[in-house]
């Protein structure tokens, strides 16, 4: 039958890996394993690997389906085992069927007078890859939500406006996979929260649900932070958040929300807009009661929006529905700490919450 080729960097080996070896082993009588050292792996892709080469090597060399190791030291990333390829001439080159080197590889196999053969992954479960690894490792115990003061709806790409900002605020008592205290679909980001818990690229979960960024791009970032609006995230400036210790609560409304249900409503994109500018000045100039004007612009804009009006609070500078609306948490504003306090006290359902300023040490975010 033959002798069957197989190259990678097995960064961090997976349950893939080994049902691919165990596939190609089948196509032939000995299977040949390269791996391309740490230097390799360090010119291709800027890092080093997770693994050292040798415990790589070990590893893989101790599995059942692999006959004989070969090293990659070639620095063209699609063929970096052509070296060893053209050394032991094997009758068969397998690879995945997404291999995104297939035309340098059949190129090389023509060359070399060997077969190309792309395997289907066969796992009878979910495939992991070494990237889906590294971001599961990554990925944070704990984040905070967030609350916005405007422009929201801003950071959907179809609805981006060059006049437009996203002004929002990281805020705590953070979440955790086994530890969420708040509603769910009430407008403090939680699915974007939730993305990141997981490992997951958030910006992207967000856009492919077909609304925005801001949620998971200001779990991440932490803080008081402006963003411009457009297709993806880019930060306007941050700021300091002690003006506003002391000074938000978030009551819920008792009705859950569906933002990307929502996303197409017509609304007052122009007053959205100016709201946005109002509360980057506000953040500029680090002002409570500028904040309150631009939550009571945003709030305006939301009425003409069809949503139902909140109930007022007279020690509350301002009020606005967070997220998309329509039901979901929302925010009061307050001059004083006693007066935030006072409301939570009074109110059911209500929330004291607190600037999320920036990761502490220990913190893997």
């Amino acid at each position: 039958m033959g002798t069957v080729f197989v190259s990678g960097c097995y960064d961090l080996l997976h349950a893939g890996h080994i049902d691919f070896w165990r596939c190609a082993r089948e196509l032939g009588d000995e299977l040949i394993v390269c791996v391309a050292d740490d230097e390799t792996i360090q010119a291709a892709k800027g890092r080093l690997p997770a693994l050292p080469f040798h415990h790589r090597v070990y590893l893989i060399a101790s599995n059942q389906f692999v006959d004989n190791i070969a090293v990659g030291t070639g620095r063209i990333a699609a063929l970096n085992f052509e070296p060893e390829f053209r050394r032991w001439r094997p009758e068969i080159l397998a690879t995945t069927e997404d291999d995104k080197y297939e035309n340098a590889k059949r190129a090389l196999c023509e060359d070399v007078g060997s077969q190309y053969v792309q395997l289907p992954k066969t796992l009878p479960f979910e495939p992991i890859s070494s990237t889906d690894i590294r971001r599961r490792v990554n990925a944070p115990s704990r984040v905070p939500v967030r609350v916005d003061f405007a422009g929201g709806w801003l950071d959907v790409p179809r609805l981006a406006r060059e006049d437009g900002y996203i002004v929002n605020c990281a805020v705590t008592p953070c979440v955790s996979l086994t530890d969420w205290q708040y509603e769910q679909c009430g407008g403090l980001g939680g699915s974007g929260a939730w993305a990141v818990l997981n490992g997951h690229n958030g910006v992207d979960a967000e856009l492919d649900m077909g609304v925005g960024w801001q949620d998971p791009a200001i779990v991440r970032e932490g803080g008081l932070c402006v963003w411009r609006s457009g297709d993806r995230p880019m930060l306007d400036s941050k700021h300091n958040t002690d003006f506003l210790r002391g000074r938000m609560a978030i009551y819920w409304t008792g009705t859950q929300h569906d933002t990307p249900g929502m996303v197409d409503k017509p609304r007052p994109y122009g007053k959205i807009a100016y709201a946005s500018q109002l509360a980057r000045l506000a953040a500029q100039k680090q002002s409570l009661q500028m904040v309150a004007d631009a939550i009571a612009t945003s709030y305006s804009a939301q009425l003409e929006e069809a949503m139902a009006p909140l109930p007022l609070y007279d020690g509350a500078l301002a009020c606005k529905y967070l997220g998309g609306g329509h039901g979901g948490y929302a925010l009061y504003l307050f001059g004083t700490q006693a007066e935030r306090d006072r409301f939570v006290g009074e109110w059911e359902n209500t929330t004291a919450i607190e600037p999320w300023e920036q990761w502490a040490d220990g913190d893997d975010v």
